[in-house]
This record gives C-alpha cells, structure tokens and sequence, in this order.
C-alpha cells in the first residue's frame, strides 16, 4: 500500500493536481519546494512543506526516509523565457541534477521507496515526422532530446537499488489553468487563430486530469516499469487541433504562423513548438489504464465550458 508520498514540483501544472488528487484520496503528501509559503496557499492539505535546494542534500535527505513512493516534476518552465545558452543551461540542470541528487539521496534510505516516477517529455524522441513512436523507439537528436535521455538516464539508476522506476514521456498537458492551451486562445479571442507551422506536424496533447490519473495509475500498478508515452489515444495533426479548437470557441482557424515568424518571437524554442511526435500509448492502454478523454472535441469542450 502506498500512502506516503514525497513530490517535487507540486505547485506546477501537472503537480498541483496531482497533489490534490490525492489527498482526496487520503494520502500523506510531502512537497518539496523553494518557496514553502507559496505551496501552503496553492496546496492546501499537504502534511509537510520542505524547503528544496536540490545542492543542498544534508538539508533534505531525511525527509525521504519512509516514503512509499517518489513524483519527481521538478524543472525550470521551458516557456518561461526565450532560450539563451545561461537559460538552456538552468532548464538542464534544474532536471538532470535535481534527479541525480535524489537518486543519490535514496541510495542511503532505509526502508528505500517501492517506486520513483519521473517527468520526461515526448522531446526525447525530436522530430519524427509521421513515424509511429513506441517507447522502444530512438531518442532524437536535438536539445531537448538530448535532455530528455539524459534525464531518463538519470533515473535509470534507481533500479540499482531495487526501485520500480517510471519515466513519464509527457505530451502537450491541456488545461484551463496555464500550459499550451491558455497560449492558444488569446489568438483566437482576437479572430487570429490557427496552427503553429505548416499544420502537419502531429500534436500528441493530454487533458491534465487524463495526466494526472495516469501518474497516479503509475504509482499503484506495480507491473508498470520504465518509460511511458504519455498523450491521448485520440492523437491529432496540429492542423485538426486548431481547427477543432476554433470550432469549439465559435472562431476562424486561417492564419496559421510560419516557422519564421516563430523563431523571430520565441527563439530555438519555436524549433520543439513544431516537431511531430505520433506517440503509440499501446503500452499504457495495454495495461489496463482507461482515457477519459481519448477525443480531442470533447477536451476541449470539457475544459472550456
């Protein structure tokens, strides 16, 4: 039975449902956090709110003697700046070394948790155009590729220590609350939606309640190892995500932006906006998990209402 569980990054998108979710299922949450103040007003009902610098280990690593389990969602927001090399450098080590510190820090626990589940993102596998991507598939070759293997390695190594490891390769999360879709509509609100790109890109997007039962499916089905593609089974070309995200706001989908003009606004980040993962979620279906919202149409009109 796991009861006890420690989550990092629980103030984010992902996170605070995640959390919310189950402390109504009466579980015993601790967070780690750099700001303890903010989590107690986002996240109400967590038992422990522990100031988390991931440098400063003999601050923390106590707090994971006797947890069940382990959410790591920590990260720099990939969005939240246009990317420089000082930025790329803060969204690498704020993944890769975070997760490294906690790998270590569990080494030392005794009881050690029954399962670690990780963030990862379908940036591991880069541009792929419309090639069908299993978790068995090659990661890609850009930054983000680069980060997103790096980062699964990283996690990798808690199977050494006898721990269920879960690598959650997450795509494009739709929520009311932030994320891509807030991005989204303010176009549309003006009259001038459309697609990223030239619209036949895959979007491999998730509702956020989909994503956070599927993480919580991930800490109770203990046949469930490894890395996870994380996306609908309702999966959509970029094209029919704005076209149906028009329709459901009762507004045109014309203008679709180039490239160009994304790289001028965003930067290298533009470069992931458009890449084409067509995710298989076979692997999680499979094993007995159930999409609430497995059709794009009816996401939206969930989270729009």
């Amino acid at each position: 039975m796991i009861n006890k569980i420690l989550i990092t990054g629980a103030t984010g998108l992902i996170g605070s449902e995640v959390c919310k979710k189950l402390i109504s299922e009466g579980k015993e949450i601790t967070v780690f956090t750099r700001n303890p103040e903010r989590a107690k007003k986002v996240l109400p009902g967590v038992k422990n709110y522990i100031e988390w610098d991931y440098e400063r280990m003999n601050d923390w690593m106590k707090e994971l003697n006797g947890k069940d389990a382990i959410i790591n969602l920590a990260g720099a927001n990939l969005g939240a700046k246009r990317w420089n090399d000082k930025y790329k450098r803060k969204i690498y080590d704020s993944r890769i070394i975070s997760t490294g510190r906690l790998v270590e820090a569990i080494k030392n626990c005794n009881p050690k948790p029954k399962v670690f589940i990780s963030a990862s993102a379908v940036g591991y596998y880069g541009d792929r155009g419309n090639e069908i991507l299993t978790e068995e598939s090659n990661p890609g070759k850009d930054f983000l590729a680069n980060l997103c293997s790096d980062w699964e390695r990283e996690t990798e190594r808690i199977e050494e220590y006898s721990v269920r490891r879960v690598s959650l390769r997450t795509g494009i999360v739709l929520s009311k609350k932030g994320g891509a879709l807030k991005q989204f509509l303010l176009p549309y609100k003006l009259f001038i939606g459309g697609p990223l790109g030239n619209g036949q890109q895959w979007f491999p997007w998730i509702h956020i309640d989909d994503m956070a039962e599927l993480i919580i499916y991930s800490l109770k089905n203990e046949q469930l190892t490894g890395p996870i593609n994380c996306a609908s089974p309702g999966i959509v070309t970029m094209k029919e995500f704005a076209k149906t995200l028009g329709q459901q706001l009762h507004r045109p989908s014309l203008l679709p932006v180039p490239k160009f003009m994304l790289k001028i606004i965003k930067g290298e980040i533009a470069d992931a906006a458009v890449s084409s993962q067509k995710l298989s979620v076979k692997k999680i279906t499979d094993s007995g998990f159930n999409f609430k919202f497995g059709n794009l149409k009816d996401a939206l009109k969930d989270l729009l209402k």
